[in-house]
């Protein structure tokens, strides 16, 4: 069954669209969705069957897939980051909501959800209203990984009818937020109580 195409608007995301969003998620389901930073793909994290389909399309092992937590806000995140050091929670906080992913010590919460060995986490804030209400009105954060394009000059896939055809009869849903970028996220790894800049990205480190 092919996927459905919702448009919804970036910046005053309406709430009947969300609710449709959220239902999908709750039955299972994959969407593809806008970030600050480009397209992402992504299933409510209390769903394993669906982080399996995600892991599936990208044609990796759970533990070789680097997925990130979408949060709402910072409230979610002491469930899933293990003793967080004041100055990095400062920095979260001073950076966040943004084009940042922040790679932390995983709580024993972590594994349970992936169903694998895992230490670390990233975790994402994005400055975008469509994925942070999505989230606040599920309840819990979606787990997400950037979709690709298969274009050699350009990485991502930015045109959400393009994603669409590529992508509707492996997901569910894709929101057709507006054009996204082609630039990801600033990666910073805090692993290990200091920050180190993985991957720069949109976010200015």
């Amino acid at each position: 069954m092919a996927a459905e195409l919702i448009e919804i608007h970036p910046k005053n995301p309406e709430l009947r669209k969300i609710s449709e969003v959220i239902a999908c998620l709750n039955k299972g389901g994959v969407i593809i969705y806008p970030t600050d930073t480009v397209y992402a793909i992504g299933c409510a994290l209390n769903q394993p069957k669906a982080i399996e389909r995600i892991c599936k399309l990208k044609n990796l092992k759970p533990e070789k897939l680097n997925l990130a937590f979408i949060c709402n806000d910072m409230s979610h995140i002491s469930t899933y980051v293990h003793n967080l050091p004041t100055h990095i929670f400062k920095e979260m906080k001073a950076l966040l909501p943004g084009p940042y992913a922040f790679i932390l010590k995983a709580t024993g919460e972590v594994p349970k959800i992936l169903g694998v060995k895992k230490k670390t986490i990233g975790i994402r804030i994005p400055n975008h209203a469509i994925p942070r209400l999505i989230v606040s009105e599920l309840g819990v954060p979606l787990v997400t990984t950037s979709i690709k394009s298969d274009n050699e000059i350009q990485e991502y896939t930015t045109d959400p009818e393009e994603i669409f055809e590529d992508y509707k009869n492996l997901v569910d849903m894709v929101i057709n937020g507006g054009m996204g970028g082609n630039i990801p996220s600033t990666v910073l790894d805090c692993s290990d109580d200091e920050i180190v800049v993985l991957r720069e990205g949109l976010g200015k480190y």
